[in-house]
């Protein structure tokens, strides 16, 4: 009885509250609701016209309240930048943490399994990896002292595709390539949907490709620069990164020379944990080349390649990969797409990201890749917000209407 009473006497007095607020807007002749100004409700504005009083009811609220839940019980966002749940353990304490104290005999397979990871194959792949990149380091410095032509043409070629194929095996990748018909070829781009760092080995050991990056210093400094003088790569100082104009001119270029490696671009931008594809950044897509879309699929079920580097660093991720059973994966090469007449360069990159997402079982999602570090842009918020005032008020011509 008392909280019957105490709903009607709230109801009763926010009830009288809000009609003497409307009376007092009429007679001030101020604007208590706007709803038509940008597509937002805003409140307590002054304006000359007339007032639009639109009456609050409880239901008005469900809408953001089963979004918010749908939001809680299932993230499409957030959980894109974690690792792929598994439906069944692969012995590894890294994909579950409980599995290996069920039972003994458990306990020991997944004991066994420790050490033959460890103790067998982990030393030979570092070995092959090593062997790998230092090869790749001085082969790729010994063929850029030739002067440029056919013979330095083909022979930096023959050199990337076989340490690539050895840095392959350190990971013992097993990859089915599908489609080679639609390879990339010279003077276009190849797109692919973005899962981790070893994507580019896993592409380029099927095929050369000029790769796009920020200058590093370190290892992967020595890296590029030896790779550099045997193969045209763009490397950009940290300070150019962010000119999109100068970057366009430098992709351009590049695309405009037939005669130069297709350039390999993961659009998205970050890493994704291979259950969706999440927006491509348009830059590489007003250039106006061939655009050559390729597919990447991994089978978590043996090691997740997935790269998670706001919780691990690079030497932690290639270690856990090279502890894994094996790394199993499909590429497809789908038919080369070209921006149609009247189409600008978002919707010619969410057409190429729709194909590839169709091709590997991907989820496609509209949201940014940057979500994964960024917060929300206003933009986002705005077409929430306009979205809402719309099944609240209606469109001017709804109201007109009426």
């Amino acid at each position: 009885m008392e909280i019957l009473f105490f709903f009607f006497l709230n109801k009763q007095t926010l009830g009288w509250a809000t009609l003497r607020i409307e009376r007092g807007a009429k007679e001030k002749n101020h604007l208590l609701y706007k709803p038509y100004s940008n597509g937002k409700i805003i409140l307590g504005n002054i304006c000359s016209k007339d007032v639009f009083v639109l009456e609050f009811e409880l239901s008005d609220i469900f809408y953001f309240a089963r979004r918010g839940v749908e939001s809680i019980m299932d993230d499409e966002v957030t959980k894109r930048f974690t690792a792929e749940e598994l439906k069944s353990w692969n012995l590894l304490t890294r994909s579950n943490y409980n599995f290996h104290y069920i039972s003994l005999r458990l306990t020991v397979l997944w004991g066994l399994g420790l050490l033959i990871r460890y103790g067998f194959l982990l030393p030979l792949r570092v070995t092959l990896a090593f062997t790998g990149v230092g090869l790749l380091v001085f082969l790729t410095s010994v063929v850029g002292l030739l002067p440029n032509g056919r013979m330095k043409n083909f022979l930096s070629e023959k050199v990337h595709l076989m340490c690539y194929r050895i840095c392959v095996r350190a990971l013992t990748a097993i990859i089915t390539y599908h489609d080679s018909e639609n390879k990339p070829k010279n003077g276009g781009i190849c797109v692919a949907n973005h899962t981790s760092p070893i994507d580019v080995i896993i592409l380029a050991s099927d095929g050369c490709y000029a790769m796009v990056g920020q200058i590093h210093g370190g290892l992967m400094g020595v890296i590029q620069r030896s790779m550099v003088k045997a193969c045209p790569h763009i490397w950009f100082e940290r300070s150019e990164v962010k000119d999109r104009h100068l970057v366009a001119k430098r992709l351009s270029d590049h695309v405009e020379d037939k005669s130069k490696l297709p350039i390999l671009i993961f659009p998205e931008g970050t890493c994704i944990n291979n259950t969706s594809v999440m927006m491509f950044k348009k830059g590489s897509f007003e250039i106006g080349a061939t655009v050559y879309p390729v597919a990447i699929k991994y089978d978590p079920r043996f090691g997740d390649a997935f790269w998670n580097s706001s919780k691990f660093g690079m030497v932690n991720y290639l270690l856990r990969m090279m502890s894994s059973w094996a790394i199993v994966c499909s590429v497809w090469y789908l038919p080369p797409m070209s921006r149609e007449e009247g189409e600008d360069a978002v919707q010619f990159a969410n057409r190429v990201k729709a194909a590839i997402a169709r091709q590997g079982g991907l989820v496609d999602l509209l949201w940014d890749g940057g979500l994964k570090r960024a917060k929300v842009k206003d933009t986002f918020k705005e077409e929430q917000q306009k979205l809402y005032s719309k099944m609240l008020v209606g469109t001017q011509e709804d109201r007109s209407r009426s």
